[in-house]
């Protein structure tokens, strides 16, 4: 989960709360859609595809995104401080290495790892109880306190950019490996994702009468976080490439999220709504997502039309990438697609 830094993803008034109804559901698999109207949701499987186990070509040094240069002796003991760099060290066949991870890590091969962060909200003592040679962090990783106790340590810290579009994709894989010193498999890993992310586009309809129109809502019922995602969510891009329509950035809302109101959902129109399978959980499944003021009166409330992902998969824009944008498509046009 974000933080309330100045490139995080979610409000600064939702962050709190948000963090915390997540260290309590975790993440979890697709939810099913019963009632809607639109097909259920394609799982997207719970773990990652590894690559053949590169050898690191260390050391080197690296730029970190905060200005610095981290120089890296050893990948023996990594801890990426969030799901999706996670993901992307076990992908480049390092998950080995990996000796800790971030609560939003759930796939299959990380689940046993200790936790060190509950959105990104850093445990430095932690971190250095498990001795790491290298820390991959996020710029929305905080607190800075904790980052800079684990730099004054000793231990290399390398900062990287979040993802919010696909173009992000290609630039962590390639930053992640650079750290890690298997730039040859870093590049082949690029080349499959970008691959598979080709392949699933060409799942959309080539013509359509009008573009499916789609609202991204975050939710957490736990914590009454109700929002509606805008121009900077991270959905986005996602929506763009399965040929729809993202419609909080067509309704002008420049911000990552927004909070719920009648009038916004209206304004927006949407004829699905896109929410991540914990949220839609935690208010009740589809009966408690339309009790939500404004809900039941979009297209999307009306026929129930509801689109689920997981949320530890949605908005990581890693290798797995490809697979929520099939899982995307198949749910907006039908299995036919």
């Amino acid at each position: 989960m974000p933080t309330p830094a100045a490139s995080t993803r979610f409000p600064r008034l939702a962050v709190a709360v948000a963090a915390l109804a997540l260290a309590l559901t975790a993440c979890g698999g697709t939810a099913t859609n019963p009632g809607s109207s639109a097909p259920s949701a394609a799982a997207v499987p719970d773990r990652v595809e590894p690559l053949p186990t590169p050898r690191p070509a260390l050391p080197v040094t690296v730029p970190s995104v905060d200005g610095t240069q981290v120089t890296i002796t050893s990948a023996d003991r990594v801890v990426p401080l969030s799901g999706s760099l996670n993901e992307i060290v076990h992908t480049l066949g390092l998950g080995k290495q990996v000796v800790a991870r971030d609560i939003t890590a759930t796939f299959e091969q990380a689940a046993q790892l200790p936790v060190v962060t509950r959105g990104h909200d850093v445990s430095a003592e932690s971190v250095l109880s498990l001795r790491p040679t290298l820390v991959i962090a996020e710029t929305t990783s905080g607190p800075g306190e904790a980052i800079q106790q684990i730099r004054d340590a000793g231990v290399p810290l390398l900062v990287v950019a979040p993802a919010k579009g696909l173009d992000d994709v290609p630039k962590r894989i390639d930053a992640v490996a650079a750290a890690l010193g298997v730039k040859e498999t870093g590049t082949q890993l690029n080349q499959r994702t970008a691959d598979r992310i080709a392949a699933a586009r060409r799942n959309v309809p080539a013509a359509t009468a009008e573009q499916p129109r789609v609202a991204f809502l975050y939710l957490r019922g736990t914590a009454s976080v109700y929002l509606l995602g805008g121009s900077d969510s991270g959905a986005a891009s996602l929506l763009e490439a399965a040929g729809a329509v993202d419609t909080g950035k067509e309704s002008g809302l420049g911000k990552d999220f927004t909070p719920i109101t009648s009038e916004a959902l209206a304004a927006a129109a949407p004829d699905a709504i896109l929410v991540m399978s914990k949220g839609l959980e935690s208010v009740g499944g589809i009966d408690g997502l339309v009790k939500i003021p404004g809900v039941a009166q979009t297209p999307a409330g009306m026929d129930r039309r509801v689109v689920t992902i997981d949320d530890g998969v949605l908005l990581n824009y890693g290798p797995r990438t490809d697979q929520v944008l099939s899982s995307l498509v198949t749910q907006l046009y039908g299995k036919g697609a």
